[in-house]
């Protein structure tokens, strides 16, 4: 008899837990965590420079790359059995790790600020066994940082390492009253600025925040610091690329549609390799429910209020065009919205222009989940009841479905109904065409539909088309003070708008929209269905 050989049957990849909100690196590696290795990284930062900024949103990991740097200089080679770093680092030598967090709580002015740095150091020097020299008191924040670096690298014989994490956060906590922000900046400045004077007793600096502040506001002459934030090679330091989700995290794909992954979670970009923000692809994981995890963790209501005191056009934030030293940094009392934007997640790289001396940069939306979920704040914003954002949301979804035009008139009329009248008058915006088709975005975007803006044609450009289950429907908006009664939709005819879609084989529906300065609300809400090819 021959046998015919077969191969073995693949053994499953064993689940894992997940580290829903651990940082420690010691607690992922030997309590049987999920961990996507890192440590390559860490060894190329400290192999190829000494002090390092870098900037990420949120709960993207920040903190847990710090504490494995922090394993790593202290030479826990045991940690890192099977990771990249274990073959490549020199495990003989020991440093010294001085570790600052701002990560916990809210100071709310600069005497917190000074006592959370005070217990801070305290607690440095208990962890190291280094005493508070006599005649140094406490308070000295400067001095004691200082002394306590020299202390480190003599007790060691090895020169010491300094990490500090989320080093903006007493800041930006504070980003709405400009008097205590600029307080807190001074107070932080005071700390940073020991790092320059104490260089010959350092191995290594590593700070991460959200945002970049000004280095001649915040760092005092820290000009050596090296922003690794927008280097390609650095962009998937945090977060977890399509490989690790298709390899560490394999166990648990299995009932998700992998393309609904990419599209809600994926996308935040820096130059270089695209990831997934980690807390979301946790909590994803564990609830198998697709959700605004990270949006909903806290966004911060300043954002809004600032894009609304500008007079956003919510339409442009997915395509904005801005040089990389505007978006790379801010001060106290200038603030950038689309720095503000970038830094802390809402927008990313989408593409990018070099020409000597300049890099300009074009944004976009890193994903459905902030997308959906910005423009549903930002309409929330616009009413006195923000709960009714919820009810039309899902009304608009089913009238769509039905393709019940007058009940979408209805429900568009409620809503610009329900806006305040001092947001018109504190607004010049509300004044043209496009206040009221950003509306009309904010409201399509939220339900996570595919828009295409001012799509270009042969004849001209469409105000808005968009394209939900076999449907397709193109918009154009005009304010009735400014052009004749019927115009809307007569434009979309006279131009042809609809022939671009013809070739999909589905009904078109050519919708005008016109809208009254005087009434601030909907006076046209015209339609005309033609098929397809």
């Amino acid at each position: 008899m021959t046998l015919t050989p077969t191969s073995p049957t693949p053994t499953p990849l064993a689940r894992r837990k997940l580290p829903i909100g651990i940082q420690t690196f010691r607690e992922i590696i030997e309590e049987g965590y999920y961990y996507v290795d890192k440590s390559g990284f860490a060894v190329e930062l400290a192999e190829t420079g000494k002090y390092y900024f870098l900037s990420r949103p949120r709960r993207f990991g920040k903190s847990l790359f710090i504490d494995t740097l922090r394993a790593l200089f202290e030479g826990q080679q045991a940690l890192f059995k099977g990771l990249l770093a274990e073959s490549l680092w020199d495990w003989s030598k020991q440093h010294s790790v001085i570790r600052v967090s701002f990560s916990d709580g809210v100071l709310r002015d600069r005497a917190e600020l000074d006592q959370r740095i005070t217990d801070v150091l305290r607690q440095n020097r208990v962890a190291l066994g280094l005493p508070l020299p006599p005649g140094l008191p406490e308070s000295d924040t400067a001095g004691n940082l200082g002394d306590l670096i020299r202390q480190a690298q003599q007790k060691s014989g090895q020169r010491a390492v300094v990490l500090i994490d989320e080093y903006d956060k007493p800041i930006l906590d504070n980003i709405t009253n400009s008097a205590v922000a600029l307080e807190m900046r001074e107070g932080l400045k005071n700390l940073y600025s020991v790092l320059k004077g104490a260089d010959e007793y350092l191995k290594f600096v590593f700070l991460t925040g959200v945002s970049k502040f000004s280095k001649v506001s915040l760092f005092s002459g820290l000009n050596n610091l090296t922003d690794i934030t927008l280097e390609a090679r650095y962009s998937a330091l945090c977060g977890y690329t399509d490989a690790d989700v298709d390899t560490v995290f394999a166990p648990e794909l299995e009932g998700l549609d992998r393309e609904d992954i990419r599209r809600w979670y994926n996308g935040y970009n820096w130059l270089g390799t695209p990831v997934y923000n980690p807390f979301d692809l946790l909590l994803l994981f564990r609830s198998r429910e697709f959700r605004p995890y990270w949006f909903e963790t806290g966004t911060p209501s300043f954002l809004i209020k600032l894009l609304m005191q500008r007079q956003q056009f919510t339409p442009d934030l997915g395509r904005i065009v801005a040089p990389e030293t505007l978006l790379s940094t801010f001060d106290v009392d200038n603030i950038p919205p689309e720095a503000l934007l970038f830094q802390a997640g809402y927008l990313t790289v989408d593409s990018v222009r070099r020409i000597p001396g300049l890099m300009q940069i074009s944004l976009r939306y890193p994903n459905l989940e902030v997308r959906t979920s910005l423009n549903a704040v930002l309409l929330q914003s616009l009413t006195t009841n923000p709960a009714q954002y919820g009810e039309h949301a899902t009304r608009l979804h089913d009238l769509l479905l039905a393709q019940d035009f007058v009940g979408l008139k209805v429900l568009f009329h409620a809503f610009f109904t329900s806006i305040p009248h001092d947001w018109y008058r504190k607004n010049e915006l509300a004044n043209f065409e496009g206040y009221y088709a950003s509306i009309f975005y904010s409201y399509f975007a939220a339900l996570g539909l595919d828009i295409r803006l001012e799509d270009s044609t042969s004849h001209g450009r469409i105000d808005m088309a968009v394209l939900f289950a076999g449907q397709v429907y193109l918009f154009e908006f005009k304010v009735l003070e400014l052009t004749p009664a019927g115009q809307a939709l007569q434009q979309i005819k006279t131009m042809g708008y609809a022939d671009k879609y013809r070739a999909r084989g589905e009904p078109i529906h050519l919708i005008g929209v016109a809208f009254s300065k005087a009434s601030r609300n909907i006076v046209e809400f015209d339609v005309e269905t033609v098929p397809g090819q």
